[in-house]
């Protein structure tokens, strides 16, 4: 069990699990999981880290079928800019390897943005926190436990 699928367990979030075979020389650990998941991209979310202002780090949920937009991204975390955190730091301050990083669970609490896009699907998906593994839940009960905002993020 991850820190991300034992968090939804503990509050009581509604939730279904859905592991795939990862594959290794794929290019997109998103597009991998719509593809092996029979998902539209549009309903399968990534979870990035970016760093405001050089001072703070921060969480941005977005389609994987999308960019992010540093600019947006900023703006609705009232930053001047956005840019991508380091990987060593991404690591170390969510308990999660790249490709496998969830919303949900980590290690030290940040701010997190999620795409409005979310709240025009009756559920979502996100990393359950290892590649391979996709947590699928209503993007209401998302925010509430990762204290995020929705905002139009998404290039």
């Amino acid at each position: 069990m991850t820190p991300a699928i034992a968090t939804a367990k503990k509050h009581n979030i509604k939730h279904r699990v859905h592991e795939y075979q990862h594959d290794a020389a794929s290019e997109s650990y998103g597009l991998e999981a719509t593809d092996k998941l029979g998902v539209s991209a549009s309903r399968v979310f990534k979870t990035l880290v970016v760093s405001l202002d050089g001072k703070e780090l921060a969480v941005a949920v977005v389609p994987v079928s999308s960019m992010l937009s540093m600019k947006l991204v900023a703006r609705a975390l009232a930053a001047k800019k956005a840019v991508m955190a380091n990987q060593a730091d991404v690591e170390r301050v969510t308990g999660y390897v790249l490709g496998g990083v969830s919303p949900l669970g980590q290690k030290k609490r940040l701010r997190t943005v999620i795409d409005e896009s979310a709240t025009g699907f009756p559920t979502v998906y996100v990393s359950a926190g290892r590649r391979g593994l996709e947590i699928e839940l209503y993007a209401a009960d998302l925010a509430a436990q990762v204290n995020g905002v929705f905002a139009d993020i998404k290039q």
